[in-house]
């Protein structure tokens, strides 16, 4: 069975065939759109008769931070039309009184609101439909309070703007986050709304695409790390805006297993961002909210955390002087300096050509000039770039790893995208962390991960009652639990003993617990996984790599420091402190 996968990056869209145990792969510059970098990138890897397609898309997430998404209207109870610009009241930066939230997706003068109001416990004021101002928008969000609880009136809003506007599409906040706290609520929904046609247009001009190419119906990943159909992926494009790095988690969560690592991180270095996530126990840790854009999205996610530092990343001076790394990027156009594209600013790649660390030629036929990295860097020292960006990229492992109470030492280190290599090993080390596994296929990770990627569904139920009055719970899952006037949740997986359970992860957490509290159920998480197709690479004769040295990878080049030992056996390559 021929299995194919698809990651279109911000510089590179990556493709992984698996055909019969053999692996082929293909990597081309990222078009304009994105559907023809699918089809190329299929190609080069040789995709022919395929049984089944997954795909990882950028569309949504450039769309949001881009703000390039429909015309968008928000439809609340009156006198709340300013949930979405008040937000929590808190600064955008803590230190920094002047910095300011970006600006809603939704302008104040489409926010509109509609007489009634529903409680916790029930109806406190009829819903009046005839108060519904007139609303000129391509979308509309609705979101009404405690619609999570009872969803009656705003179905009937939803029902009402739909009769009114039959060419728009209309989203309530039941029908996509059924939770607890109403901005969240809000800001998701309003996403949703936003992302829908823009997404809707991709994926069916990309259906069409795959249809004339003879290629089947792809399923698209969701943020979750699970894949859905189109039409899924169409209703509610909130669910994929982080799709192609979750496929990268899923990937390295295959690689970890297959290098018998239970507990590892995955780190994915590309063209403009780095990602990192915790794998324990052979599971990427999720999330149940994730910022996009400084946006609450509260939907599953897996729980990546994202800096903007790539090899693309842009080397620049501050006011003072000092030396900087991204956030911005070179990107695929015109790309680095050493590209030869057209590029004269310098880059993380320019610097990394200049140590020495990079081959003349990369994969997808892109040829490197020396000269005009040097000219682009001027006076400025590569190793110095190297160590502010990976300075930069530490802080994020260590948010996933030493923030969260887990000694990186007793992970190791899955290297992966195209610019992960590079600096993996340099990292490690700063963790005090002794193995790093750099997968054979690490430059195009993300698509093998799309290629081993379970179909998953997930669901929220919200309760927000005392844990004695919950009844019988699903044996498999998360609950979202606190203690009686809190204001916020731990997640704990459900299990016979719940309220123990519980009272153990707060202390952990926290450092106390107070097990003669009461205990509040906000909400429980399921989720439907139908498991993705087995895969194990092949594996080659097995060959030895000692530091210092440049081992180059079919989709990425890895930087082997002084210190470091490994085995490289076709599958990945082990490396090792001495």
């Amino acid at each position: 069975m021929a299995i194919l996968g698809v990651d279109v990056g911000g510089t590179f869209t990556d493709a992984v065939l698996l055909d019969d145990g053999r692996v082929s792969t293909g990597k081309v510059l990222t078009a304009e759109r994105q559907e023809e970098s699918v089809l190329a990138a299929a190609r080069a890897a040789g995709a022919g008769d395929v049984e089944r397609f997954a795909h990882g898309t950028t569309v949504a997430t450039n769309a949001l931070l881009e703000r390039k998404g429909a015309r968008t209207a928000f439809v609340t109870n009156a006198g709340f039309e300013h949930l979405l610009h008040l937000r929590r009241q808190t600064r955008a930066h803590l230190y920094r009184p002047c910095a300011d939230w970006p600006e809603p997706l939704v302008p104040l003068e489409r926010c509109h609101g509609v007489r009634g109001r529903m409680g916790p416990e029930g109806e406190l004021e009829p819903l009046d439909l005839a108060s519904l101002p007139a609303v000129d928008a391509d979308a509309v969000a609705v979101c009404l309070l405690h619609a999570y609880r009872d969803d009656a009136h705003e179905r009937a809003v939803a029902g009402e703007l739909r009769r009114r506007l039959p060419h728009a599409r209309v989203v309530a906040s039941h029908e996509v986050a059924p939770e607890l706290r109403e901005y969240e609520r809000a800001s998701t929904t309003a996403a949703d709304a936003y992302l829908g046609p823009v997404v809707s247009r991709y994926l069916e001009a990309l259906v069409d695409a795959c249809a004339a190419a003879g290629l089947p119906e792809p399923l698209v990943m969701r943020s979750s790390g699970g894949v859905a159909t189109p039409a899924e992926a169409a209703a509610h494009p909130a669910t994929i805006l982080v799709s192609g790095p979750a496929a990268g988690v899923v990937g390295a969560s295959r690689i970890a297993a297959l290098a018998g690592v239970e507990d590892a991180i995955a780190f994915d270095m590309g063209g403009t961002s780095t990602d990192v996530c915790l794998i324990s126990g052979g599971r990427a840790e999720r999330s149940g909210e994730r910022a996009v854009g400084d946006l609450p999205i509260r939907l599953p996610t897996v729980d990546l955390h994202t800096v903007g530092a790539g090899g693309g990343s842009l080397v620049w001076r501050d006011a003072g002087g000092a030396l900087r790394v991204g956030p911005q990027s070179a990107g695929a156009h015109p790309g680095p300096a050493c590209y030869g594209r057209g590029g004269s600013e310098p880059t993380v790649t320019d610097a990394n050509l200049l140590l020495g660390r990079l081959p003349n030629r990369l994969a997808g036929g892109v040829s490197l000039d020396v000269a005009a990295a040097e000219r682009a860097l001027g006076d400025i020292e590569p190793a110095a770039v190297v160590e502010v960006v990976n300075a930069e990229m530490l802080r994020a492992l260590r948010v996933v790893s030493v923030e969260r109470g887990h000694d990186p030492a007793a992970f190791a280190l899955v290297a992966f995208g195209g610019a992960g290599p590079l600096h993996a090993c340099e990292l490690a080390q700063e963790l005090g962390m002794r193995t790093v596994l750099v997968p054979e296929v690490a430059g195009v990770l993300s698509a093998l991960g799309l290629v081993a990627a379970d179909e998953r569904r997930d669901a929220v139920r919200s309760y927000v009652l005392p844990l004695a009055e919950a009844g019988e719970l699903p044996r498999a899952g998360e609950a979202d639990l606190r203690y009686a006037g809190q204001s916020f949740d731990l997640t704990v997986p459900l299990q016979d003993g719940l309220a123990e359970a519980f009272h153990r992860a707060h202390e952990e957490q926290y450092g106390f617990a107070e097990r003669g509290r009461a205990i509040e159920l906000v909400a429980v998480r399921t989720a439907d996984v139908r498991p993705g197709p087995a895969i194990d690479l092949p594996r080659a004769e097995p060959t030895d790599v000692a530091g210092p040295a440049v081992v180059e990878l079919p989709g990425s080049t890895c930087w082997v420091p002084p210190g470091w030992v490994g085995v490289r056996d076709g599958r990945m390559l082990r490396l090792t402190r001495t």
